[in-house]
């Protein structure tokens, strides 16, 4: 099911054993559009702190019924639940409320937490690595041991999804709008359209468009370029907040764009 991340921004988080705080942020993988990271704020369990929890550790989404879902308002009824303790979270890597999330800082999440960090398969992005958790941990140690070779600054394959809304979209041919939101799928929480606003140019218009179309982002500039002309996202289908996608709608939408499908 896909489900729009703007959706679980300040709903509350629920350990096994009682509440931990409320959703700030996710974390995505530039290469493969997968959610890496839900960021939690600790409020008054622990204040000043920001935890991040593993996609694999969130229980199944407990969604509102139809049509609610992509419209639900951040800190609406919606409680996540993760499948760890108190004890576990408090005990757990965590930064401050304003750092940034380091190399370093990953392969601690994932040693203590046991994630795979190539967890959920991707439709984008290279295939899989072996023994991938293994080889991040091996490089931080190896880099802390070696005290003259200095750590790498910022895990820069990671990006802010609240940070990412607003960002300029760009076609082939010119402007056609900025990023609204993005789905993601519950299964593999995989970042699967980006939605973009184009209210600029053709009023009242939404659309989704799949990181398939991505040519390259400015991440200092703040821009997106696509491979899309701005008559095939003219004459695209728009998006419907109140309807939830299902096989034939994306598969026309894929169809439109030329991009290749999900097997159906």
């Amino acid at each position: 099911m896909l489900f729009a991340v703007s959706g679980l921004e300040g709903c509350p988080v629920r350990a096994s054993d009682g509440d931990v705080g409320s959703v700030k942020d996710f974390l995505f993988d530039d290469k493969t559009w997968t959610i890496r990271w839900m960021t939690v704020g600790g409020g008054g369990f622990l204040p000043g702190r920001r935890v991040f929890i593993h996609p694999s550790l969130i229980g199944p989404l407990t969604l509102p019924p139809k049509p609610r879902l992509p419209m639900m308002s951040p800190g609406e009824t919606l409680e996540l639940t993760v499948n760890l303790t108190r004890q576990q979270i408090e005990a757990g890597p965590h930064s401050g409320e304003d750092e940034p999330v380091n190399r370093d800082m990953e392969a601690m999440l994932y040693a203590y937490y046991g994630s795979n960090p190539y967890w959920g398969a991707s439709h984008f992005g290279a295939p899989v690595m072996p023994n991938a958790e293994q080889g991040i941990v091996a490089d931080a140690v190896r880099r802390e041991a070696e005290a003259q070779v200095p750590p790498i600054d910022g895990a820069d394959h990671l990006h802010s999804v609240a940070d990412f809304r607003g960002y300029c979209v760009h076609a082939t041919d010119g402007d056609i709008g900025r990023v609204e939101n993005v789905l993601a799928d519950d299964t593999n929480w995989e970042i699967r359209y980006l939605v973009i606003a184009t209210r600029n140019w053709w009023p009242g218009k939404i659309v989704q468009l799949s990181p398939y179309a991505v040519k390259d982002i400015d991440w200092f500039g703040q821009h997106i370029n696509m491979n899309v002309t701005r008559d095939q996202v003219r004459s695209a289908p728009a998006w419907d907040p109140l309807a939830m996608a299902d096989e034939v709608s994306e598969d026309d939408l894929h169809r439109h764009f030329g991009w290749p499908g999900y097997g159906w």
